[in-house]
């Protein structure tokens, strides 16, 4: 009952900050998979009809390597940059997670998960930054 009065009133709580979170994850997911989607039928219509080939192993082109290369190449329409895309869209949902996270732990004044919070994202941002 007190998450329910917690929601009414727009005050800061576990339960609301949980109800917030959880549809942000629904929300990056649906997104992500729409985006995916999206790119695999443009794919497949582009695509559909080559024979493939699998004796040699090409990996990525080198414009899908970058983020930046990844935002051109979709913004361009280009099919394998919008699955791309959607991948790196799905990587950003738990990142936006935690940054929420803090964000709501800071509006509580849970200085203590704050800190807790910003250390997870630390990591978190240095093991997809790092350089290989």
């Amino acid at each position: 009952m007190a998450a329910e009065t917690d929601t009414n009133t727009g005050a800061w709580s576990d339960a609301r900050l949980e109800i917030i979170i959880g549809n942000l994850l629904r929300i990056g997911v649906a997104a992500s998979a729409a985006v995916v989607l999206a790119g695999g039928v443009l794919y497949l219509l582009k695509y559909g009809g080559e024979k493939a080939d699998y004796r040699t192993f090409l990996g990525e082109p080198e414009n899908l390597r970058s983020l930046s290369g990844i935002v051109r190449s979709a913004a361009a329409g280009h099919p394998a940059g919008i699955i791309q895309a959607g991948l790196l869209l799905l990587i950003a949902t738990p990142i936006a997670r935690v940054i929420f996270s803090a964000f709501g732990f800071l509006q509580e004044r849970d200085y203590r998960y704050v800190l807790i919070t910003l250390i997870v994202l630390a990591v978190l941002l240095y093991s997809i930054l790092k350089p290989a």
